[in-house]
């Protein structure tokens, strides 16, 4: 799908204005933290930061400033400029979508403010949609080929389908198994959010997180082992958030106080620690084999039709 020259400036200003919203809460969290590695702490999931320095951010908002970037750019030079855009604009809505019930102002005016701006990028995405399926660089002897139908591409693609369905089922099975291990009303507030959970003003609750997470990461296998040409940005911004929380994970496995979130001590933690260091090595591999672009394939000119023989330059009679 491609879009017009509009609508690719439309979507990287919306994306622009997207970073400009975390930015503006990233810069007053380092306010009141001050120049140190505390806020990494603090986004990797140490509880001790949240209560004493009132951070606001969380994991996944410097994840989403990554991914505002990177859609900017792909829609001004990039053709999956159309589904980069439509997926990123539903990504924010998922994500964005529990800040509607949180306490504070300024943190619903944020949550109204992502939810208008993502919105407007699945509206972009999906007006400004052009018939042109010629791309920059392309002329009558080298028909464009579909992104997610390239040959060169199908290898890498399938192999970060099926690295990205076992992570989905994985990632499920875990929040599976949380779930019978806690009581039904902390696992309710993993969904919804609670104050007992001590999360950041802007932060998703956990469970939400896991399940957009989980959808992502079926929705990106499933449409790379269709061929789909939203394939890559769904599977590169699925990676991403893999990645992110595979190394939050990672990173609470260096501090085994940090384990006050694992239903019960002992096998899991240790299978929380493998499970997040799974999701970041499979979050890597799966940006790595989709982040290279496909190669453009040179298809000899064929004419359609043969136009009709010149006639002679002595013509016959009765010609």
């Amino acid at each position: 799908m491609t879009v017009t020259r509009t609508a690719r400036l439309t979507g990287a200003a919306l994306c622009a204005a997207l970073a400009l919203v975390i930015v503006v809460w990233l810069l007053r969290d380092l306010a009141v933290l001050g120049p140190s590695t505390e806020l990494l702490w603090s986004w990797a999931g140490d509880h001790g930061f949240r209560l004493h320095a009132g951070v606001a951010t969380s994991l996944v908002d410097p994840l989403l400033l990554v991914a505002y970037v990177t859609t900017a750019l792909t829609a001004l030079r990039s053709s999956l400029a159309g589904p980069a855009l439509a997926v990123t604009g539903l990504t924010t809505l998922a994500l964005r979508l529990p800040g509607l019930w949180a306490s504070g102002v300024e943190e619903l005016v944020t949550a109204l403010l992502s939810l208008a701006l993502g919105g407007a990028l699945v509206v972009t995405a999906a007006a400004g949609r052009s018939d042109d399926r010629t791309g920059p660089g392309e002329g009558p002897d080298v028909p464009p080929a579909p992104p997610g139908h390239d040959p060169a591409r199908t290898g890498p693609v399938v192999t970060a389908g099926i690295l990205c369905a076992l992570a989905g089922l994985v990632w499920a099975a875990w929040e599976l198994r949380r779930a019978t291990l806690l009581p039904g009303d902390h696992t309710v507030s993993r969904f919804t959010g609670g104050r007992s959970l001590l999360l950041p003003a802007l932060a998703v609750p956990p469970g939400w997180l896991n399940a957009v997470l989980v959808l992502l990461l079926l929705a990106a296998a499933g449409s790379a082992f269709a061929r789909a040409g939203h394939a890559r940005p769904l599977g590169l911004l699925a990676g991403l958030l893999l990645a992110g929380v595979g190394a939050s994970g990672v990173a609470a496995a260096l501090r085994t106080d940090w384990h006050t979130f694992v239903p019960e001590p002992g096998l899991s933690s240790v299978a929380y620690d493998l499970a997040s260091g799974y999701a970041l090595l499979t979050g890597l591999v799966v940006m790595a084999l989709l982040g290279r672009p496909g190669r453009a394939r040179r298809v000899p000119y064929r004419p359609t039709a043969a136009l009709p023989p010149a006639p002679p330059s002595r013509r016959p009679p009765g010609w």
